[in-house]
């Protein structure tokens, strides 16, 4: 198109972001990619993908090769604030099948390279180390571009006929265009670090829920455990100090934990991300289209948000392509079927996520579901096939579901926790 810079640009080059240029470009889209990083980077994140994330990686061209480069889960474990355990498994005889009977747990240095370079290799361009500062809007009000900062602290202007916001948690996109908004609840903040020599760590991700918080523990191959720990947002001053220092006095302060992860050492810095709970007002505007965390971002327990990232591209593909070189009304009824796209592919687990923040933050809540969940190991597989992403949420979603985690009688037996 004459006197643009790309048909669309794509700032970030995230999994999101990744996932959009890929799908585009391979349909012969001029796409270009604004990445404020230079790959591969530390990337604070649980580090672990769902089953069903696997069929995106797979349409990508990608899935055999990070599948060497990471550690296979079978499934979930989460422990509970009194001690109880649960554990579900993502093939199981509920009678739903994943693309993979098994998630992928992988360092985020690997994963976000990788699908960067395969959107690379189909035809989209990328540029590192580049910051947007705005969105650029012609005399209609519409979004036809951005301004990147240059090397001489000015701006200069790229252009092209749709945007797409894939720049995470706190888009700058989102911002500009006034779509992004926290919510007042749950606001907490996250410490993620890697550890090498945990003890007991095996196929299976492990959610701790604690009175204080919660922490998520993963092999990600190699040898090394990612632990993302989660904390309400008013421990920030306490955590702010001595991020280390507060994330090993955290877990030292746990009896079934301090074991374990008395011989471990720890790989690099500990990174704090948050608060959470963020969610764009829409995920689209004229012009531009939100996708990944800059859409939307709850909160970090149920761990899938790359799954989301990833099929979320895919949605994003195919709302451009019918919206390329359409007039302004056509182009609004395809942003406004993205919109409902968005909310028919993850509306239910908006609802699950929402549900589960509410029970984490109340011990009794989580200790009534932990024991019904344990004591009926169909119920644990559906809820971790939900998160999953290849169960329905509507089967957890169900009266009769939800009776039977918080209203029936259950037995007072707990199982062996996990090791």
């Amino acid at each position: 198109m004459n006197g643009t810079d790309a048909d669309i640009l794509i700032v970030g080059g995230g999994p999101a972001g990744a996932s959009s240029a890929f799908q585009l470009a391979r349909r012969g889209v001029r796409v270009r990619v604004l990445e404020r990083s230079r790959f591969p980077r530390s990337k604070p994140c649980a580090e672990c993908l769902s089953p069903q994330a696997s069929r995106v990686l797979h349409d990508m061209g990608v899935l055999s090769a990070l599948e060497t480069q990471g550690a296979h889960l079978r499934g979930m474990i989460v422990r509970a604030p009194d001690g109880t355990s649960a554990r579900g498994d993502y093939a199981a005889a509920h009678g739903f099948r994943a693309f993979r009977d098994r998630g992928l747990a992988i360092r985020r240095e690997r994963l976000d390279e990788i699908l960067l370079q395969r959107a690379r290799e189909v035809g989209a361009e990328v540029q590192e180390c580049v910051r947007v500062a705005d969105v650029v809007r012609d005399a209609r009000g519409l979004v036809r571009g951005v301004s990147i900062l240059n090397d001489s602290g000015g701006t200069r202007e790229l252009r092209a006929p749709i945007v797409v916001a894939a720049d995470g948690l706190r888009s700058v996109i989102a911002r500009r265009l006034g779509l992004a908004r926290t919510a007042a609840w749950p606001r907490r903040i996250s410490l993620v670090a890697h550890f090498r020599d945990v003890r007991g760590v095996s196929d299976y991700c492990e959610m701790h829920i604690e009175r204080d918080g919660f922490v998520g523990i993963a092999d990600v191959g190699d040898g090394v455990t990612t632990v993302a720990a989660v904390f309400p947002a008013h421990r920030a001053r306490d955590i702010s100090g001595d991020r280390a220092g507060f994330l090993d006095r955290w877990l030292a302060s746990k009896p079934h934990l301090v074991e374990r992860f008395a011989p471990a050492t720890r790989e690099g810095a500990v990174i704090a991300v948050g608060p959470f709970a963020s969610h764009a007002r829409r995920a689209s505007y004229p012009g531009a289209l939100l996708v990944g965390d800059a859409a939307d971002f709850f909160d970090p327990f149920t761990g899938e948000g790359i799954y989301s990232a990833l099929r979320g591209g895919e949605l994003v593909a195919d709302t451009v392509v019918g919206a390329l070189g359409a007039s302004q009304h056509a182009q609004s009824d395809a942003f406004e079927e993205y919109e409902q796209n968005r909310k028919t592919e993850f509306g239910g687990k908006w609802w699950v996520e929402k549900l589960i923040g509410i029970g984490v933050a109340a011990p009794p809540i989580v200790n009534r579901a932990a024991r019904a969940l344990a004591g009926e190991k169909r119920l644990a597989d559906l809820l971790v096939g939900v998160t999953g992403d290849f169960v329905p949420a509507r089967e957890v979603l169900r009266l009769g579901y939800l009776a039977q985690l918080f209203l029936f009688p259950i037995s007072n037996t707990r199982p062996a926790e996990c090791q």
